[in-house]
């Protein structure tokens, strides 16, 4: 080894969904939302003005800051935004967990939050869900530099009830607590109204699940001033134009239209309840999804063979190595029709065991 390498700095990255870049494919691995955006995204981007392109977009994304204050009924400097909820909670934990004592977040849940421990050289801990995959809320009331919990956690897809969330706040109110609500549009209860009662609490959100905007990166947190302005201190020691003028102005579009909003998440949560019954009907232990996705088990089948065996037929979910979750599958909610051809496929590997 050269004495140089010496000094860098080595970590285990965080390994994505498979991202295939054939066109004959069912892509249900990386929890995308399978509707297009709102029509009014479309209406703002045909009329951008390009030209505007080659100056810097605003550093504060103020137009886009403005609408998410207005539509969650926040003060002025209660929200941050970032380049997808990725990029926030990293700059969450680089703000916030500075700490000698050892952060916690669940033994299962988003497999980035160890990464950036790592990466920002953050002492963590990881307390065990139980034996059905819940958070137990006894285990966050210990002496701690920080707490994170995604809710509903992935990828077990359950979520937490706010009064759950709110006996790890009252436990925890000398550290920040971060609740990544990615997926709480999709059924999950939002601590939002425990924010103008405790103010060390973050809650982190994202475009894209439920707004369907996955490739646009947009991502936002929300919060009491003093740590919005931390969050804001930092990310301009850093980088200042972070979001580019098209996710600023399509983001803030995609916000004056509730009702194809709420009719997307409809037609999500209804093809989840079909097919958590059809996964069923074939033999799958399914956990109770508050998420825009299921986690489920065969029975008799391992997950490695189902996931290789979907796989082979263009159908790609998720499956993950850890030992306590290695026979599960993360099966991303799509179109009626992409969960019926999983389902027909999965007849097919079926049939082709017996």
């Amino acid at each position: 080894m050269n004495q140089w390498e010496n000094n860098i700095r080595k970590v285990t990255p965080y390994v994505p969904g498979e991202q295939p870049q054939e066109n004959d494919i069912i892509k249900l691995n990386t929890n995308e939302n399978p509707y297009p955006p709102s029509p009014k995204v479309y209406e703002r981007h045909r009329t951008m003005e390009v030209d505007r392109f080659s100056l810097y977009p605003d550093p504060s994304a103020s137009e886009l800051v403005e609408k998410l204050e207005e539509y969650y009924g926040l003060e002025k400097g209660q929200v941050f935004v970032g380049v997808g909820s990725d990029d926030v909670l990293s700059l969450a934990f680089l703000t916030f967990f500075n700490s000698k004592k050892p952060i916690l977040f669940p033994d299962v849940t988003y497999s980035f939050y160890p990464v950036w421990a790592e990466v920002y050289r953050i002492p963590y801990e990881c307390p065990p869900l139980d034996e059905n995959f819940r958070i137990i809320p006894k285990d966050y009331e210990r002496e701690n530099g920080g707490v994170v919990i995604a809710n509903p956690n992935a990828p077990t897809s359950l979520g937490m009830s706010i009064s759950e969330i709110e006996k790890i706040l009252l436990a925890n109110q000398d550290v920040i607590v971060i609740i990544d609500e990615a997926y709480v549009d999709f059924g999950g209860e939002t601590v939002l109204p425990l924010l103008d009662r405790f103010e060390n609490l973050l809650i982190v959100r994202t475009y894209s699940k439920s707004r369907s905007m996955a490739g646009m990166r947009i991502g936002f947190a929300m919060g009491n001033k003093r740590l919005i302005q931390a969050m804001t201190d930092v990310k301009e020691s850093i980088n200042s134009y972070t979001m580019t003028m098209e996710s600023i102005c399509l983001g803030a579009a995609s916000l004056e239209d509730e009702e194809y909003f709420q009719n997307n998440l409809r037609k999500i949560i209804d093809t989840r309840a079909y097919t958590e019954k059809e996964l069923e009907k074939r033999g799958f232990f399914v956990l109770n999804s508050q998420t825009n996705f299921l986690f489920a088990r065969h029975r008799e089948m391992s997950g490695q063979f189902l996931f290789e065996e979907l796989r082979k037929r263009k159908i790609f979910v998720r499956h993950f190595q850890t030992e306590r979750i290695r026979e599960y599958l993360r099966i991303t909610i799509g179109t009626k029709e992409q969960m019926e051809k999983m389902l027909a496929a999965l007849d097919e590997i079926m049939c082709e065991s017996c």
